[in-house]
Formats: C-alpha cells, sequence, structure tokens
C-alpha cells in the first residue's frame, strides 16, 4: 500500500518553520470546529427523525450557537451557515406541526 501523501521538505527561512508550527495547530483547531458542527447537526436530524420534538428543539439551540461560531471563524462561509440553520429549523419546525395533527388524529 503507498503512502497517502509525500513527505514535505522542511521549509529553510525561520519564518517559514514558524508558519508550519502555526499551520499544524490552526489545522487541529479547525478539524475539531468542523467535527463537533458536524456532531450537532446529525444529533438534531436523529431527534427529528425519532420524533422527540422536545429533544429536536433542545438540540436545535445548541447546533444554532455552534454553526454560528463556526461561520465566525471562517471555517464555512456564513451563507451555507444561514443555509444550515434554515433547513433544521424547517425540519423541527415541521416535526412540531406534525406532532399535534397526530395527537388530534
Amino acid at each position: 500500500m503507498a503512502s497517502a501523501k509525500p513527505k514535505k521538505k522542511n521549509p529553510r527561512l525561520a519564518s517559514g518553520r514558524k508558519r508550519v508550527r502555526q499551520d499544524v495547530k490552526i489545522n487541529a483547531a479547525n478539524t475539531s470546529l468542523r467535527s463537533k458542527y458536524r456532531t450537532a447537526v446529525k444529533n438534531v436530524e436523529k431527534a427529528v427523525l425519532a420524533g422527540d420534538k422536545t429533544k429536536a428543539t433542545e438540540l436545535f439551540a445548541k447546533a444554532q450557537s455552534i454553526v454560528d461560531i463556526v461561520a465566525d471563524k471562517g471555517i464555512f462561509h456564513k451563507n451555507k451557515a444561514a443555509r444550515d440553520k434554515s433547513r433544521l429549523a424547517a425540519k423541527v419546525k415541521a416535526l412540531a406541526l406534525a406532532a399535534p395533527a397526530q395527537a388530534a388524529a
């Protein structure tokens, strides 16, 4: 099995070496936030599929905060964040509207 990435050369200049050190830290932080974002969205969608209205609304409030943080830091574009929040809100709202209709029937 071939290695995934070729070995990178070390920069000669001190500023280049520092930039590489910074990039490693920034990449780790961005990866962590991206993962947190995906998990939050996935949790809301699971709650919606399960039909748990209270849990879905609670998780949606937390997910909104995480989506805003990710957009503010520039990991995702602000329009993508707004689009994702809108889609999640529509799913939660549809669940909330479906619950009273089922109770009435």
